[in-house]
């Protein structure tokens, strides 16, 4: 035996009796130490496009969700083993042809899949999915394999309607170095919000769900989370859509003790870059680009985003400010099917994104938790960002938004976890788009039922 086959037979040994020893300790058994819960979510949505004259001005629709969830134990031994399920369920209660926001040519309804009869789309009555995860765990490293909901600075799941998205894929997770997390995984496809069909990963542009629509099978990601002290901690991702994007983040998170209460900062970079046939195939190419030219078109990603958001909280105040700069020759680039998405930017709020190519937006946000006056779990808020220097064909254009939430959540006796949020946003643009003035409402019923 050389002396490479002997030394990582001695480390495979040392690593498996600790191993031996860390599962022996914490699990409890593949039934013994399983959860399971029951999430009820009725939903309602108002979303009103005042001005741009599009296609269908109006989207009301009115749903009610089921989130089924089992997470079992691992099984006791130097490799345990699991299982995780999840089934999901809506059921539509509101959303006639004229006020889905459905037409022939579209993707989906706000929030329920549409089905097309002579040229006339509505809403389906129903529709669900089940999503199955195996897992296994060594030590403090564990592997997930089937239905993930990443949530990281590169990836992140969208839960903002009736029924939750879902990737399929696989993702290992360790935590063998004090303080020290790393992540890593690739995912294949992804499960709409509003959908029951696994389908390919894209972006804004390429998204289009007719034949011209481009999709790819791999989204590789991969970051580390170390915690410098207690109160600072650093992040790197990677995440790259085959022949769409690269992406490199940068990240800090400080919490310091000033006063009373505490700031929080948080520092984020960016840089996006294009990959394989985005950089010289048409078909690939990312909408919001604008290289210098006075016709805007379709092209490659080019993009670097940086942000700041700090937060100052008090005797139950959140007082918020922050600032964001894009600088490239493209929009930020995600991933995004077409059928509602999340950026894990400061800036991704109810209705818009605020991160076109060239865009300077600063916020303000304010937040109080009346629990300081005795009526634990009764939360409000309100944001406002502005954004401007866009770049456009017709010269730069701005936008705002500003978002007001109201929630409670019955914090014990026999409703315990029954929640009750209204959401209202409003946002207004320059720029020559199908929609420059829109309004929403959700409100939103939600109850969640521990079974195990």
């Amino acid at each position: 035996m050389n002396k490479c086959t002997l030394a990582l037979a001695v480390a495979v040994g040392v690593l498996s009796q600790q191993a031996y020893a860390d599962g022996q300790a914490d699990a409890k058994g593949f039934i013994e130490g399983a959860s399971s819960t029951l999430g009820i979510r009725n939903y309602y949505i108002n979303n009103d496009n005042r001005s741009g004259k599009p296609a269908q001005s109006l989207s009301t629709e009115w749903g009610q969700g089921f989130d089924l969830r089992f997470n079992s134990g691992y099984t006791q031994g130097t490799v345990g083993f699991g299982l995780d399920a999840i089934g999901l369920l809506g059921i539509k209660l509101d959303s006639g042809r004229g006020s889905n926001g459905a037409s022939t040519t579209s993707y989906g309804s706000n929030m329920f899949p549409t089905e097309s009869t002579n040229g006339n789309s509505k809403a389906v009555n129903d529709f669900a999915s089940l999503g199955l995860t195996g897992k296994v765990r060594v030590s403090q490293t564990e592997l997930k394999i089937g239905t993930l909901m990443p949530n990281n600075p590169v990836i992140k799941t969208n839960d903002s309607r009736l029924v939750t998205q879902t990737f399929t894929g696989g993702q290992i997770t360790s935590n063998e170095i004090k303080d020290l997390t790393l992540t890593g995984g690739q995912i294949e496809s992804v499960k709409g919000r509003n959908s029951t069909n696994d389908e390919g990963l894209s972006i804004a542009g390429a998204n289009n769900p007719t034949s011209t629509g481009r999709r790819s099978n791999k989204f590789y990601y991969g970051g580390a989370d170390y915690k410098i002290t207690k109160d600072l901690v650093a992040s790197y991702y990677y995440g790259e859509l085959k022949d769409f994007y690269s992406q490199n983040f940068l990240g800090l998170v400080h919490n310091w003790a000033i006063g009373p209460g505490v700031l929080n900062s948080d520092l984020r970079y960016y840089r996006s870059r294009d990959n394989g046939a985005n950089g010289s195939n048409s078909a690939y190419f990312t909408s919001g680009y604008y290289p210098n030219t006075a016709t805007p078109a379709k092209g490659k990603v080019d993009n670097d985003l940086y942000s700041y958001l700090a937060l100052y909280s008090v005797a139950g105040h959140t007082f918020g400010a922050g600032y964001q700069y894009t600088k490239g020759d493209s929009d930020f680039p995600w991933l995004n099917q077409g059928d509602g998405s999340s950026a894990s930017i400061t800036t991704d709020m109810q209705i818009q994104k605020f991160a076109r190519a060239g865009e300077r937006t600063w916020q303000a946000r304010y937040a109080y938790d009346f629990a300081k006056l005795g009526v634990p779990g009764l939360t409000a808020g309100v944001v406002y960002l502005h954004g401007d220097n866009i770049q456009t064909g017709a010269g730069d254009k701005s936008e705002w938004e500003r978002d007001i939430s109201v929630g409670y959540v019955i914090p014990q006796g026999t409703f315990k976890n029954l929640g009750f949020a209204w959401k209202n946003a409003m946002w207004r643009t320059s720029a020559a788009v199908a929609s420059s003035y829109q309004d929403e409402n959700r409100l939103i019923v939600s109850y969640s039922i521990p079974l195990l």
